[in-house]
């Protein structure tokens, strides 16, 4: 199993005091969080990798859920001994559910993000054979417009910028790709298609659904099983927003962060 060490591992806010565990969502990197820390989080810690494939991490396999989960548990024994707020989005919000159903004692409360789980398998397969064609930009430009184009518009411009800044990166014959591995890239679209799992009854869970996303990725069968597994335990928010939302709506997204601390 690849060590620890090959995660890479941004880190924001004090060295101590209570830990919020970050990830971000497919084909993202976890300095994707930078501006929600430092803008309206600057008193907690959050401790958010590049998972598996992504960012400046090892993009060996095995890509699946187990193989994410074992990173983060060792991750997690690295850096602190107490369980953690994990906060999730997409399929960062999906790795978050996994950890919590394989290893509840790490996992204190969680904070989903417009969670990609469950999905219809006909759907991964059209992204990930989009992806597939379309792998690459030719210009930056050419990929500030396509960002625009998906989820991105109403996030703060300064904020896109950053994102270019530090995902994107020359390919071999002169293009430019997100700081990912490919195949890694579609080989979790396809994990997304697994049936999916759920938290333990007993732990505290807030899950936002983003309302203009079209076909929702918050199934009605994941959000009735929550439901139905974890009762009062759940508090369910309706955001009138795209994707992105940590990066849309910074502030709500705290607000919810801190309801759980």
């Amino acid at each position: 199993m690849v060590g620890v060490s090959d995660l890479h591992i941004h880190h924001f806010g004090p060295s101590t005091g209570p830990v919020v565990l970050a990830l971000h969502g497919l084909t993202g990197h976890g300095k994707r969080w930078q501006a929600l820390a430092e803008q309206q989080l600057p008193d907690v810690r959050i401790i958010a990798p590049d998972l598996r494939g992504h960012g400046r991490s090892t993009g060996v396999p095995p890509w699946d859920f187990e193989t994410i989960v074992a990173d983060l548990v060792a991750a997690l024994a690295a850096r602190t001994g107490e369980p953690v707020v994990v906060l999730g989005h997409s399929f960062g919000a999906a790795a978050a559910v996994h950890l919590a159903h394989r290893h509840p004692e790490l996992v204190r409360a969680l904070v989903l993000l417009d969670p990609a789980i469950g999905l219809a398998p006909e759907l991964m397969l059209r992204i990930a054979d989009s992806n597939l064609a379309h792998p690459d930009y030719a210009s930056l430009e050419n990929a500030r417009f396509d960002k625009l184009e998906t989820a991105w518009a109403d996030v703060d411009p300064r904020v896109l910028e950053a994102e270019l800044a530090e995902h994107l990166v020359p390919t071999a014959d002169g293009r430019l790709a997100w700081r990912t591995t490919l195949p890694a890239i579609i080989s979790y679209w396809g994990q997304l298609a697994r049936d999916f799992v759920l938290p333990p009854p007993e732990l505290r869970t807030i899950l936002v659904q983003a309302m203009k996303v079209q076909p929702p990725f918050v199934t009605p069968a994941f959000r009735a099983a929550l439901t139905a597994q974890l009762g009062d335990r759940l508090t369910v928010h309706e955001f009138d927003c795209d994707h992105m939302v940590a990066q849309e709506l910074p502030a709500d997204t705290a607000a919810l962060v801190r309801a759980v601390l």
